[in-house]
């Protein structure tokens, strides 16, 4: 009798939610929206009012005219949905305003040296020891593991790498390779001239710096091509790999499972394994440093 009764409350919520979902359904931006995803019914109606949210923040971005105008809960970005081994998350998009301030924010990371980490941040103490740890003992003549640091959007993983590494640059004259992986599989794939050339310096490099693996469109090219090979050269010789990521290590593996709509979990994981071989596993949950 508890059975049916459970099952019974459970046919009510969905039916709300149905109704939910269809009563938004009827606002010709909300259609418009949900009709480009082509997301599975089922999954749609459980994030409504996300949903809702979302294609608000895509409709404050069709008439605004810079930052200083940005209407969005996170200013210079948009909430927007992308679905994960058939899980559905929801996560921030730089629009083109704020992608040439990060452009300048690229270009000031150049400048930054370990002086310049700001120590009052007591959510960022544990990382910043292991920096100071590692760039007191690194050395180019022994094996070292990387950092895989992951965490909220904007807590400061590329900033606090960005500066070890000039450091090390600077003072121990390590050969430093930085890369924004997105861009990097985009320029490798338009620049076959120099695509020797790119992916030798990647896999022979003193240490290389992967930021913001995740955020990339998987391809079974990029995946398995670049990034595999890539990761397996600097494991046989053992090179320095530093990665930073939205994406827990679970996340990324799910995330790099689906390339052209095709799930491969076993090419995903051989990826995994070698970044957990590359590095140590650290999380950093902070407050958003771009907002």
């Amino acid at each position: 009798m508890q059975e049916l009764k459970e099952i019974t409350k459970e046919e009510v919520r969905i039916k709300e939610l149905k109704i939910n979902f269809e009563n938004a359904m009827k606002d010709p931006n909300f259609k418009q929206f949900i009709d480009q995803l082509h997301y599975p019914k089922n999954m749609l109606i459980k994030y409504t009012s996300k949903f809702e949210e979302c294609c608000q923040e895509v409709q404050n971005c069709k008439h605004c005219k810079g930052i200083f105008e940005c209407k969005n809960q996170l200013e210079g970005h948009r909430f927007f949905p992308k679905i994960i081994q058939e899980k559905l998350y929801f996560t921030y998009l730089p629009c083109k305003y704020q992608k040439k301030v990060l452009e300048k924010e690229e270009k000031s990371l150049q400048k930054i040296m370990m002086k310049d980490i700001d120590p009052s941040d007591k959510k960022q103490l544990k990382i910043i020891k292991w920096l100071d740890d590692f760039y007191e003992n690194f050395d180019l003549v022994k094996s070292f593991k990387g950092l895989y640091l992951h965490g909220s959007f904007g807590s400061g993983k590329t900033y606090l790498i960005t500066a070890l590494l000039n450091e090390l640059e600077k003072t121990k004259h390590v050969q430093i390779t930085m890369v924004y992986f997105p861009d990097a599989l985009r320029d490798l794939k338009e620049d076959w001239e120099n695509f020797s050339y790119k992916m030798k310096n990647y896999m022979e490099v003193d240490i290389l710096f992967i930021d913001d693996i995740g955020a990339e469109k998987v391809t079974e090219w990029g995946r398995d091509e670049i990034l595999g090979t890539i990761l397996q050269a600097r494991m046989n010789h053992h090179k320095t790999t530093f990665f930073t990521s939205n994406l827990t290590i679970l996340e990324l593996e799910e995330h790099l499972s689906i390339a052209n709509n095709s799930v491969d979990k076993v090419k995903s994981r051989r990826i995994i394994e070698r970044i957990k071989q590359l590095t140590e596993d650290m999380e950093l949950i902070s407050e958003n440093r771009r907002k």
